[in-house]
């Protein structure tokens, strides 16, 4: 029966059970309870006999407000969003490399981007794929499990995972087996009001806690607000929903392009007349054979099944919209005649459209989940991660489930020659991590039927400088080229599986931006790879910006800014287009084209809202006149003739 104490007595009791040195564990992203761990940490450190070791990934905090115009955008927004979110006391520890010296926290995935300075944080990181990281975990010596949990509205002693039974699940039976050999292991729990409560698998017994915090946690959940998505991304996302076969299987990564893949999924459904009218103009006659063989252009008469160790808002809309729908079960008899068409009315229960391990994202998000029926909400199961993104463990099963998978996930960069790059930058500096990726494109090529698709913004702009997505070589890879399979970018689909190394190249440079092609042929062609009598098809030699602009603004409607919902006001969607634009163009050289731009900025008078909203309508100082003026040449500058309204609505 699980011990129920205050927080400051769970750290009596964790400090008081638990050797000199506690390898604490906690659940990646939203399932950790914060304040316990901060009492923790606070006692720790006054304590220099004991040690403190915190294994975990994505540690959730605040953005960095940055400074100017940056933070007068942000501010307000955080505040707003994030409340009274309680931020880790170690982790601005961590960010400034000053841990006290008997405290260390060894992460396999970082908040993206969070931890590039933090030297401390980077030598602290453990490359594990997700599936790997409950059994590292465990052979570090881990003796205390801290985790949020939801309770059942009915039966307090009735408990579910939640948001995160992706580890823990793995984690127990380990636990029992060296609980069995007299070891001393605590697993902590307490309450968020707010967490959605989720049956199936990751309903838990309150008994499998040693210690319940009493006071249930009340504090705004952490969310991922919905960012735009940008004419590149949407273009991504039209051509990866080509690839995805009806009746099949879908798994999705988190950000701006899997949400732009949900939107072109949604219109693909409901909008077929508009969604295939934009494809014959964009021309997918290249991959016509392809698409005919692996995906298809028509709504989805059967439905998809959700396989994804996040559980992302795309896929809950898509399940809302009637596209993840088609039903598994968790046997194969079932499974096998459900695949044949010949299941029984009576064999048709305990099916699930979605299989999670884990999930974060906006309040809205969260606020639909707690909404659900149950009887609908146990059609989304959220289990072990090592049911998801491993094949070993029930693998027949699985084969029967996930027919037709098509496994899309992103980087930031790819190579000519087919590898990839998503979790680390080529002087070793980790951005992320590995994740789960490298475990859905080995899944991608061991499942029948399956495909990895892979997507990449060809290009990317910062401080005015416009520098290639696809390169010759790069210094790291997280996908090696043995594991090519399908990837894509807004100018098309390469097809990159079974393919002589020429031809591989041949196919990424076609789904290149026309600005770095010719020196991709070149190197490739240096390097022997390529013939030198080698032409671009004319096909492929207006990959350009402008030509899939003009093709948008014929079609605006397939492409609203924030398809799946936003929290940014108008304004604010006004202004963060503004100071993107800004961000991408400043640099030391464009200074006087700036200050050109600020010149010629439209009056004030023009943008009130948006000025009072940055505080800004009276500047004081030349620093803020500056400030108001660029901002105005800004917002003229990515000014929109009409919004698009999301497709979720």
């Amino acid at each position: 029966m699980a011990h129920r104490c205050s927080i400051e007595e769970a750290v009596d009791q964790v400090l008081e059970r638990l050797p000199a040195h506690i390898h604490m564990g906690m659940p990646l992203g939203v399932g950790k309870p914060n304040r316990f761990v901060n009492a923790l940490y606070a006692r720790i450190k006054h304590l220099p006999e004991r040690r403190l070791t915190i294994y975990t990934a994505l540690v959730l905090g605040r953005p960095a407000l940055g400074d100017g115009l940056q933070k007068r955008m942000l501010e307000p927004f955080v505040e707003r969003v994030f409340g009274d979110y309680p931020e880790f006391d170690f982790l601005a520890d961590l960010r400034r490399s000053e841990l006290p010296a008997n405290v260390a926290v060894q992460q396999f995935f970082m908040q993206p981007g969070s931890l590039l300075a933090s030297d401390m944080a980077q030598q602290s990181y453990v490359s594990s794929n997700y599936s790997h990281a409950a059994r590292d975990i465990n052979g570090k010596g881990l003796n205390l499990v801290a985790q949020l949990v939801s309770q059942h509205p009915d039966d307090a002693e009735q408990l579910s995972l939640s948001c995160n039974p992706d580890i823990t699940l793995d984690l127990l039976p380990m636990i029992a087996e060296r609980r069995a050999a007299g070891e001393t292991i605590l697993v902590l729990g307490q309450v968020h009001a707010d967490l959605p409560y989720m049956p199936g698998s990751a309903e838990i017994g309150s008994d499998a806690f040693d210690l319940l915090i009493d006071q249930p946690e009340r504090s705004t959940l952490f969310s991922t607000p919905n960012m735009p998505v940008g004419f590149q991304d949407h273009f991504i996302g039209l051509h990866a929903s080509t690839l995805v076969r009806d009746g099949g299987t879908l798994q999705i990564g988190i950000g701006s392009m899997g949400d732009a893949l949900t939107a072109a999924l949604l219109a693909r459904q409901a909008d077929s007349a508009g969604y295939q009218a934009l494809l014959d103009e964009l021309d997918l006659s290249p991959w016509q054979t392809l698409i005919e063989r692996e995906g298809g252009r028509e709504p989805f008469a059967e439905g998809l099944y959700g396989c994804s160790e996040m559980f992302v808002n795309g896929l809950l809309a898509l399940a809302e919209a009637g596209v993840v729908r088609r039903k598994v079960y968790p046997d194969v008899a079932r499974q096998a005649a459900a695949n044949a068409g010949a299941l029984s009315d009576e064999d048709d229960v305990g099916g699930v459209v979605m299989h999670g391990g884990f999930f974060v994202g906006p309040q809205s998000f969260y606020q639909r989940l707690r909404d659900l029926p149950r009887s609908r909400l146990q059609q989304f199961d959220m289990t072990a991660i090592s049911y998801i993104n491993e094949l070993y463990g029930q693998e027949p099963l699985k084969r029967l489930q996930r027919r037709d998978a098509r496994f899309v996930n992103t980087v930031f960069t790819a190579t000519v020659m087919g590898a990839a790059v998503s979790d680390q930058l080529e002087d070793g500096r980790v951005i992320s991590g590995v994740g789960g990726q490298y475990n859905f494109v080995v899944q991608g090529h061991a499942l029948q039927g399956a495909r990895s698709v892979l997507i990449l913004r060809s290009w990317r702009e910062s401080g005015g400088v416009v520098s290639s997505n696809v390169l010759w070589d790069y210094g790291h890879c997280t996908i090696p080229r043995h594991l090519r399979d399908i990837v894509v970018t807004e100018y098309g689909i390469a097809d990159l599986r079974g393919k002589t190394d020429t031809e591989v190249i041949e196919a990424m440079i076609n789904i290149s931006d026309s600005r770095f092609q010719s020196s991709l042929i070149e190197e490739a062609q240096l390097a022997g790879k390529l013939a030198k009598d080698f032409v671009l098809a004319p096909r492929f030699a207006d990959n350009t910006p402008a030509r899939l602009q003009a093709i948008q603004a014929r079609h605006a409607t397939l492409f609203p800014e924030y398809p799946l919902g936003c929290d940014f006001s108008d304004e604010e969607k006004d202004l963060l287009r503004a100071l993107n634009w800004l961000k991408s163009k400043f640099r030391l050289s464009e200074i006087l084209e700036l200050g050109k731009a600020a010149l010629d900025a439209p009056q004030a008078s023009c943008y009130p809202q948006h000025l009072q909203r940055m505080n800004l309508v009276e500047p004081q100082g030349l620093r803020e006149e500056l400030y108001q003026r660029l901002l105005l040449a800004a917002l003229r500058e990515t000014e929109q003739p009409q919004q698009v309204s999301s497709v979720t609505g």
